[in-house]
Parts: structure tokens; sequence; C-alpha cells
């Protein structure tokens, strides 16, 4: 299959690319620089049509958009959190346009989307049944899946991708956590009661390739482990994956103080599982974060 991706070179988008050529599948990457390649197509989200070509996109059958600004990337300043929504919603938007216009165009448009939709739910566990949260980041995600619906309308076999923390060392969390464990400064993160819902970084390209080649799929689809844990449980855990002591804690103001209103992100609480995706089949690789720590680390 001829697959069209954006954001492909982020941490999940490069990983995705990768799967899905071993798989056989010819990717093309829309970037926003001058292409270097002959798999890379010049776009522009904010500009009309995106900016693309006539018959750019000619022969593709799926696209994956993952375009968006890193959510922990920066401090949470007026300007950053509009970048990380318009980033999202903009993109989406434009690419779902384009898509909607073309004639005999992609069938599928796997969108980026996130767990934030569900908010803080104090722990309790939700699937993609439950109604979207309140906040900040519950907002943006409502505006991103909403942003998705002109490519809906058009007949598009539209899956929104609910993505949990993606547990990596390339990247993410664990690579920043990593060099503070591995000096035995480890810590749990406020209370350490909020739960975590992860997903490792193999199953998530292994979840994408099963979305695409189910056409039964469509709506929103947690990509999450079936076993989420506490933060204290992963400190635990990560700390005795490297053999390294773990007993410091980071109080919320703390927390606060160093990262701003981004912390609100790090001690919200939602148990997502995966019900979706259970239901159809999918067997996952690294369900446990143990495995999925060792996997990575070991």
């Amino acid at each position: 299959m001829k697959i069209a991706i954006t954001g492909s070179s982020g941490l999940i988008g490069t990983a995705l690319v990768a799967a899905l050529r071993r798989d056989g599948d010819d990717v093309l990457r829309l970037v926003r620089r001058a292409p270097k390649s002959g798999d890379e197509i010049r776009w522009d989200p904010a500009a009309p049509g995106g900016g693309l070509e006539p018959g750019a996109l000619d022969g593709v059958g799926a696209v994956v958009n993952l375009a968006g600004a890193g959510v922990a990337d920066h401090r949470w300043t007026a300007s950053y959190k509009e970048q990380i929504r318009t980033s999202r919603v903009v993109s989406t938007r434009t690419l779902a346009g384009v898509l909607a216009d073309m004639d005999g165009g992609p069938s599928v448009l796997l969108s980026g989307s996130a767990i934030g939709w569900y908010g803080d739910t104090g722990g309790q566990e939700v699937d993609e049944s439950a109604p979207g949260g309140t906040g900040f980041l519950a907002g943006v995600v409502r505006d991103w899946e909403a942003a998705a619906d002109p490519a809906q309308r058009a007949g598009l076999r539209v899956v929104t991708l609910r993505s949990g923390i993606v547990i990596t060392r390339q990247g993410g969390m664990l690579a920043r956590l990593l060099p503070l464990f591995r000096l035995g400064l480890g810590a749990r993160l406020g209370p350490g009661t909020q739960v975590m819902s992860w997903v490792a970084l193999p199953d998530w390209t292994r979840m994408a390739r099963f979305l695409l080649d189910h056409p039964e799929m469509s709506g929103p689809v947690n990509l999450t482990t079936p076993e989420p844990v506490t933060n204290a449980e992963f400190t635990s855990a990560l700390a005795a994956t490297l053999h390294r002591p773990a007993a410091l804690a980071v109080p919320s103001p703390v927390l606060t103080l160093a990262l701003g209103e981004v912390t609100s992100d790090l001690l919200s609480s939602a148990r997502v599982v995966p019900r979706r995706l259970r239901d159809a089949g999918f067997e996952f690789s690294l369900p446990s974060l143990a495995g999925a720590l060792a996997a990575e680390l070991g």
C-alpha cells in the first residue's frame, strides 16, 4: 500500500515509517521544508490546499496524520499553548479538507489524538465510550478530533488515535527520566497515586498497522496497554530495571514551580483501557510495564 504520513520526523512517526517499510509499504513523508529525497513531499498546513502540487497524493491508499507540537517540550506559556492547539487543529483540518476534495483518493485516515480527551478521571477506568473531560488538553483533543470531520463526511474511514504515554528510550518521558534514574535520583512525582496509561512504542506501531488493515475499525480508538500503572509503580519498575534506588519524591508544589502549568499533565490520573482493540482481537506483545522496560533497556 502507498501511505502518506505527516509528522514523520517525530518520535512515533519515525518508528512508524520504519515499521511500514519493513512490511513492504511505499511511504511518502509530508514535510514542511524543501524535500531532500524522492519519498518526501512538501506541504504547508497554513496554505490553501496544504500547498500541495496537483496530483501529489495520487495513488495513496491511506494517510496517517501525526503532526503536532510536543505537549511537554516547553513551559505552557500562552503562546506555546496556542502552538500546541493550532499545530494539531490547523494541520488536521487542512489535511482532512484536501482528502475530502480528492476523487478516488485514500480510503482511510488515521488521525492523531490523545487520551487527554478524558481529562483527569481520578483514576477511574474509562474506555472509548467515555465522554470528553475538562481542562486545556481535553479541549485541545476535542478540537483536534473534530478537525478531521470533513474527511469522514466525504466518506473516508477515519480513526482517531487516542495515544497514551509512549514508552521508548528514544525519546519522550522515559528518555528524560533515564539519566536521573541511572544516577540513583529517580523520584515519585507528586502523590504517586496518579494513574499513567501508557503503551510501548513497538505495540503502538503494530496498533497502527492493525487499524490500517481492519476496515471495520473507525472512530476513536485508545492506543494504550491493558495494564496502566500508578506513577509510584512506574518509578519502582524503572528503578528495578536499572538496579538503582528510587526513594525520592518530588512534591506537587515543587513540580509546579519548576514546570508551570504543564505539571497538570504529569499529575492527572486516568485509567484508560483499549477496549476496542481488545474486542477486535489485537494481541499485545508488551502488555506489562516490566516487560516493556526490559525490552527497551535490557
